[in-house]
């Protein structure tokens, strides 16, 4: 039996006229005080401007808010922001009086952060996951994920837009669409896509919504939008952060990640968030290793002496795609790695057995989420959220929503075919896979193109994806940095680096070197009128 190639795609996703504004400027609606934000602008740059007294945290948040307004709900109409959490001011000027006595919380003091919109928060903002059945759904209490955040000091501006359900809905989905909160866009580019499901994490902080993100994976769905999006993304090992309380498809794929700017942003964001969770076994796996601080790995200079394997097959024949990575090969060459040449990671089985294993525990993972919620939910399982969708005008005028209903077909956890599909894919992605190559050709980590330039977005068929590379990692579970790396017409694309389970100090180093050394990053200018190409 083979995976019909319609339901392929949902495995591998989940997971010249400028506007008339001003893009990195905009004034202060509670005050005449004017700030002017770069828009490449750095965790560290903001906080020596709090300490500096070039503006407050208040200042500083009304001036997202005030972005948020212009260019995702407004302006371009980017689509990035679902909701605004209506008290971020009422918590940037409590940071403020906070800082003022002394009181810094953490590494994130005051710094502005989206969360994709199927993590949970307790305050005023619901987690849709964009769905219309989810739109009034309030959790009553924030993921650790979310509270890890406060605890360090950051403001949660508000939710993210996001392929529907992860993108685990439907035959021929847009990345990037929620019945919630429409369709995203590129920044890059208005008319193509952003990719997903992370969509609206990745363009906020392309476009300068907010300094960090964070978004989610099952297979793509944090890389990808990063590298359509031209920024970093972090897709960490399954286990080194909790998934308790983010709408769930895969427990053996999910975790959260973060998405910045720059390398160390993302790493800064990322120790923040490894706190073990005694009620998420992942973060109680044997031979876990998580910092509190990644930063402490990002050094200059690292590349001499790795043995880097360069995954080829993904780029097929995309010849423009091939120079780029020819010249990412290059660098890594001239800096003293030593480079060598993979056809393959793991067989082509592997996708329908991770398919089968994703349709049976995003049926039981969804049921639990919806159960732990109680009386909060909307709908009580997802036989009942499938009845209110296809009744659903909003959600039935592009998608099918056909996958949802083949989850529900499938038995429990206890199934034969689940368990020996769950068992194939591990092995075939694990021990026969990425830990065969690595141990194999004695590797520090792998390379491969993240994904081609961004397609452009078509609701009535579907995404257009082309080159992808991130099944192998997200299979079995190992992370995945992507980082940009060029840009084709000027759509950015990244390079991913991936490897063992819990290297991210490595994989940190490796991609620091090559960010630093390199600069690829490119900021969006919003076109809406491009020549073709």
């Amino acid at each position: 039996m083979t995976v019909n190639k319609k339901y392929l795609f949902q495995i591998i996703i989940f997971s010249f006229f400028l506007i008339s504004i001003t893009p990195f400027d905009t004034p202060n609606k509670t005050s005449n005080k004017k700030i002017n934000i770069q828009p490449e602008i750095t965790i560290s740059e903001i906080q020596q401007s709090y300490k500096d007294g070039i503006y407050t945290i208040s200042e500083l948040t009304q001036y997202y808010l005030n972005r948020i307004d212009s260019l995702s709900f407004n302006g371009p109409q980017l689509n990035a922001v679902i909701t605004v959490n209506p008290d971020a001011m009422k918590i940037a000027n409590q940071l403020d009086k906070d800082m003022k006595n002394g009181k810094a919380l953490g590494i994130l003091h005051g710094i502005p952060i989206l969360l994709k919109d199927n993590i949970d928060t307790k305050d005023k903002m619901p987690c849709t996951a964009g769905s219309m059945v989810m739109k009034n759904s309030f959790p009553d209490q924030d993921s650790p994920l979310a509270e890890q955040l406060r605890k360090a000091g950051a403001i949660i501006l508000g939710k993210a837009n996001m392929s529907e359900w992860a993108n685990f809905h439907s035959n021929h989905s847009s990345s990037g669409w929620s019945a919630v909160g429409g369709q995203a866009k590129n920044p890059y580019e208005l008319s193509r896509n952003p990719c997903g499901s992370s969509s609206g994490s990745a363009i906020a902080v392309s476009a300068n919504l907010s300094v960090l993100a964070i978004g989610t994976e099952t297979n793509g769905s944090i890389v990808c939008p990063a590298n359509n999006n031209g920024i970093v993304g972090i897709k960490p090992t399954v286990g080194l952060i909790s998934r308790r309380g983010i709408i769930p498809i895969s427990s053996s794929q999910d975790t959260g990640g973060p998405m910045a700017r720059t390398v160390r942003d993302a790493a800064i964001c990322l120790g923040t968030l490894t706190e073990i969770d005694a009620e998420d076994n992942a973060t109680l796996a044997s031979g876990r290793i998580a910092y509190t601080d990644y930063t402490q790995f990002l050094k200059v200079n690292k590349l001499k002496g790795k043995r880097i394997g360069y995954y080829k097959k993904p780029l097929g024949s995309h010849k423009r795609m091939t120079v780029l990575m020819e010249n990412t090969v290059a660098y890594f060459k001239a800096q003293g790695a030593t480079i060598i040449e993979l056809n393959e990671i793991t067989n082509s089985s592997i996708q329908h057995d991770s398919f089968l294993v994703l349709l049976y525990e995003f049926k039981s993972g969804l049921n639990s989420y919806l159960l732990n919620m109680g009386t909060k939910a909307q709908v009580s399982n997802l036989e009942e959220l499938i009845k209110k969708t296809f009744n659903d005008s909003i959600e039935m005028k592009y998608h099918d929503h056909e996958l949802l209903k083949l989850a529900q077909s499938k038995g429990d956890l206890n199934s034969k075919e689940y368990l020996k599909a769950l068992n194939k894919a591990r092995k075939n992605s694990r021990k026969e896979g990425i830990d065969k190559v690595m141990d194999e050709h004695q590797l520090d980590a792998i390379i491969a193109p993240t994904g081609g330039p961004a397609w452009k977005t078509d609701l009535t068929n579907g995404d257009n994806l082309g080159i992808f590379s991130s099944s192998p990692a997200a299979i079995a579970g190992y992370p995945n940095i992507s980082v940009p790396m060029g840009q084709i017409d000027g759509l950015p694309v990244g390079v991913s680096i991936f490897g063992r389970p819990w290297t991210e100090n490595i994989l940190l180093e490796i991609a620091y070197s090559y960010e630093q050394g390199t600069q690829h990053r490119i900021t969006p200018t919003f076109k809406t009128n491009p020549m073709n190409h």
